[in-house]
């Protein structure tokens, strides 16, 4: 299997055990779905299986070649794996696609169509022709010369992302399901809202037209005030583009509560694992709220004065976080944007 697999299979085991589901003997695993998401798919399986090609003819192509590759198979082997016989499929919005599939996860709770649903998002793309390609488009830093310091989200120095891979798996569940086994809860899954750009098939609209229309979203269909965000994880990727855009959806979205939100950027801290970036980040802001700790955007050293908000520059915060966003963006204008609350907030 591409490692695009044995990271969401192994994520998917540490969440499982965390939430205490496979030790609940009355669990109904047809009630369990599945929904996993990647941007790319497994590139390591297809470069190894295209050099093999090349050197030694079709039939050294291995018979697990297509299903290595497919975004679906993390979502099979976790199914296999656990005996889940609930709905099993796979999403992809480019690196929005860790909240979509929270969002959608959410979904398909509500309309019943299961009791709980496991949400991973993975990727697999340090390859040499991953990164020639993300290169190739001016989007990685090339601060080769000091890597730590490469991702500076929102510093006037920016130049790009530095590439991640891995997984981030949650366990969401009906509120109902999850009191009845007693479960641990971490949050809630408010909203998601989801808009597209419709501007550029890799450039975000620079006004930040469809960025502000998913944060709207949320914050509407939530009944969640501006003033009552305690934290946004943005997207923040570091490029020159993708940063000052989602500032002025900030903005734009918040008005004036813009400027008292702390909003933060982890991707120096995890790389930018494009496909699985929302999911990290969801859990990553899940800590955030569980441990009242605002996880800082480090290598913020030089402000560019366009980017003027709260970004907890380099070291992090202790801050009671009760009301939680946060953003994806991706290539071909997909944004997603997620809110989570303490159940009791």
């Amino acid at each position: 299997m591409d490692p695009l697999v044995h990271y969401a299979v192994s994520a998917a085991g540490e969440a499982i055990h965390d939430a205490g589901l496979d030790d609940w003997p009355s669990l109904d695993r047809s009630r369990v779905a599945v929904v996993v998401g990647a941007a790319v798919g497994g590139m390591t399986t297809m470069v190894a299986q295209h050099a093999e090609l090349l050197a030694q003819g079709p039939r050294s192509i291995g018979p697990f070649f297509i299903p290595a590759i497919l975004t679906d198979t993390p979502g099979a082997v976790i199914a296999l794996k656990h005996k889940y016989t609930g709905p099993n499929f796979a999403l992809t919005a480019a690196c929005a696609t860790g909240n979509h599939i929270i969002g959608e996860a959410a979904s398909l709770i509500r309309v019943g169509g299961a009791d709980v649903v496991i949400c991973a998002g993975t990727e697999a793309c340090i390859v040499a022709l991953g990164i020639a390609g993300f290169d190739a488009m001016r989007a990685l830093s090339t601060t080769n010369d000091d890597p730590a310091g490469a991702c500076r989200p929102f510093d006037k120095m920016r130049n790009g992302f530095v590439m991640g891979e891995g997984a981030g798996v949650l366990v969401l569940e009906s509120l109902q399901h999850a009191e009845q086994r007693g479960a641990s809860i971490y949050a809630e899954v408010v909203v998601y809202g989801a808009t597209a750009d419709a501007y550029h098939l890799v450039a975000p609209d620079p006004d930040g037209d469809g960025a502000c229309a998913a944060m709207c979203i949320a914050l509407e269909n939530g009944d969640i005030a501006p003033d009552q965000v305690d934290y946004i994880n943005a997207h923040g990727t570091g490029t020159q583009l993708n940063d000052g855009t989602e500032t002025r959806a900030i903005k734009r979205a918040f008005g004036d509560a813009a400027y008292r939100v702390p909003v933060s950027s982890t991707k120096p801290i995890t790389g930018h694992l494009l496909g699985a970036a929302g999911a990290v980040e969801a859990v990553i802001t899940l800590m955030a709220m569980e441990h009242s700790v605002l996880p800082p955007t480090i290598n913020l050293t030089t402000a560019d004065p366009e980017c003027d908000l709260d970004y907890v520059p380099l070291v992090s915060r202790c801050v009671e976080v009760r009301v939680a966003m946060s953003n994806a963006f991706g290539f071909g204008g997909h944004n997603a944007t997620v809110l989570f609350s303490k159940l009791d907030a």
